[in-house]
């Protein structure tokens, strides 16, 4: 993926030793039924996804989408969001590749944070027609999420899910999991969770990408950041590969988003970055514990119930997440430290051993990278009220904020936070 591989691939060497100690006492044996990941001690098991095959490069659909149907017979239903099926031609293509045939259906209404609503039609369309095994998602992260739930209703009703072919055309990632989040009617976002609605195929097509605005398929990147940056310190990631891999994507995010602001449509690096979003998410595995982190919890409390994207939260939050992590954890501050040794030399230094001086800088670069890309932004420039920081803050921590009896850890935690939220102004 990238030119001088050596020196960079020793790089992350390198930041491993920083950041992932071999254990320092004898590993238990456990079952694999109960395995979870460690990195203290130096544990764990890493379970595949169910992905069958993903394709990358310029006229990827074109060449390999019907070879992705299930069968000779199969029948497969287009979930996608309006601008794609009115302002582009990607939608009218990928009907007319299936042909009648093929084709059950296409549903154009998917919008931002897939509200309820929209999922609950598009999955009545499907389950009108018994002759449907395949739902074709093409688009960001709200196509890819109601395809998924959608699947999942389908399981629930007859027994079976659907084939799901993900055509992504940003770089949220959310093809990477088997999770899907949705809105409720109250604005805050919910979800469901199973192995066999993860895609069977993703296809990363380059041409595809040309049709997303640049702003929003650039911002996506930084929500791949996010991924591959908060993985570093959760503690129940594998060191292999999820660990080691997000060290490449963030390498390749920091190098190729700013060529990518520079030419849009220079489609070796559109793949470069969507390869660098799968890095991001893609071996996360079956069996890692709980959320992603403090970036991913703050995005979800700012973005459905404000109308704010994805891609903007995790602009707007990561680098400072980074810091606030960094400095209420001897080992997250190591582990976002060991960030510092895989990023460009425009945006890093050399490390200092001090892992919280080090993890500052990491923030520093993020914001720089962000600010570089024109994301830099405010909560008052997006429309929200200061009277919010407290639901914010309640939204971001769990309810943390409104628990009787806090810890001092915990009070830590809160007060972090809401100090943070305060600086988004």
């Amino acid at each position: 993926m990238f030119s001088n591989a050596p020196r960079r691939l020793k790089a992350i060497a390198d930041s491993l030793t920083t950041h992932l100690p071999l254990p320092q006492r004898q590993i238990r044996n456990k079952s694999s039924k109960a395995m979870e990941s460690s990195l203290d001690p130096l544990v764990g098991l890493y379970k595949p996804n169910q992905l069958k095959g993903l394709y990358y490069g310029s006229g990827t659909v074109k060449d390999h989408l019907l070879s992705c149907l299930p069968s000779e017979t199969s029948k497969a239903f287009i979930v996608t969001g309006a601008s794609l099926a009115n302002k582009t031609p990607l939608i009218k293509q990928i009907e007319e590749l299936l042909t009648s045939k093929h084709h059950a259906g296409t549903f154009s209404n998917i919008k931002e944070h897939a509200p309820v609503a929209q999922l609950d039609e598009a999955t009545s369309k499907v389950q009108e027609d018994s002759s449907i095994d395949t739902i074709i998602s093409v688009g960001g992260g709200s196509p890819i999420d109601s395809a998924k739930a959608i699947s999942y209703r389908v399981n629930e009703k007859s027994g079976h899910f659907l084939t799901h072919i993900a055509i992504p055309t940003t770089l949220s990632a959310a093809e990477c999991t088997a999770l899907a989040g949705y809105t409720k009617e109250d604005g805050v976002k919910t979800g469901i969770a199973h192995p066999n609605v993860y895609p069977s195929y993703i296809l990363y097509d380059s041409t595809f990408a040309l049709h997303t605005p640049p702003s929003l398929f650039a911002s996506t990147g930084i929500r791949a950041l996010d991924h591959a940056v908060e993985l570093q310190y959760h503690p129940t990631a594998t060191l292999m590969p999820c660990q080691w891999l997000c060290l490449l994507s963030i390498r390749a995010l920091f190098e190729h988003l700013p060529e990518y602001k520079a030419n849009p449509k220079d489609e070796q690096v559109i793949t470069r970055l969507f390869l660098a979003a799968y890095a991001s998410l893609g071996f996360l595995g079956g069996n890692m514990k709980g959320g992603l982190g403090l970036s991913h919890t703050m995005g979800y409390a700012l973005g459905s119930p404000y109308g704010i994207p994805h891609g903007v939260t995790s602009c707007m939050t990561l680098g400072h997440v980074v810091k606030l992590k960094a400095k209420g954890d001897p080992k997250d501050a190591a582990a976002v430290a060991g960030i510092l040794s895989v990023l460009p030399p425009k945006y890093g230094a050399q490390p200092s051993g001090d892992h919280v001086k080090d993890a500052e800088v990491v923030g520093d670069a993020i914001l720089k990278l962000v600010e570089e890309l024109g994301f830099k932004t405010t909560l008052t420039e997006k429309g929200v009220s200061k009277e919010q920081i407290d639901t914010i803050v309640a939204r971001a921590t769990g309810g943390l904020s409104g628990k009787e009896g806090q810890s001092e850890k915990e009070q830590r935690t809160v007060a972090g936070v809401k100090q943070m939220v305060e600086s988004l102004y």
